[in-house]
């Protein structure tokens, strides 16, 4: 019977370790004045991107407006039937 639940504690550790970590919450940021360019830019805000087996912090940085919408999306988990997947940030 001991034997029986260390399996079973076994196999729940196993799964628990394959389920993300939660999202840390945004770094703060102070948007530095953007740099004298010939094409407009947009402000594309620091974001936590997954990097297999962390978070890590991509800071946020001026890009060419061109070819991007206007609202920012953050990354995010999404439960599938075949395990967990990662959305990273991008512009919808």
């Amino acid at each position: 019977m001991r034997c029986r639940a260390i399996v079973v504690l076994g196999l729940l550790a196993a799964c628990a370790s394959q389920m993300p970590a939660p999202v840390p919450p945004p770094m703060a940021e102070t948007i530095p004045r953007p740099p004298v360019s010939p094409v407009p830019l947009m402000w594309q805000p620091g974001h936590w991107d997954w990097s297999g087996s962390a978070y890590v912090w991509s800071p946020g940085q001026y890009v060419d407006a061109a070819g991007h919408g206007g609202t920012w999306m953050p990354g995010w988990w999404d439960k599938t039937d075949s395990g967990w997947v990662w959305h990273p940030a991008r512009w919808l």
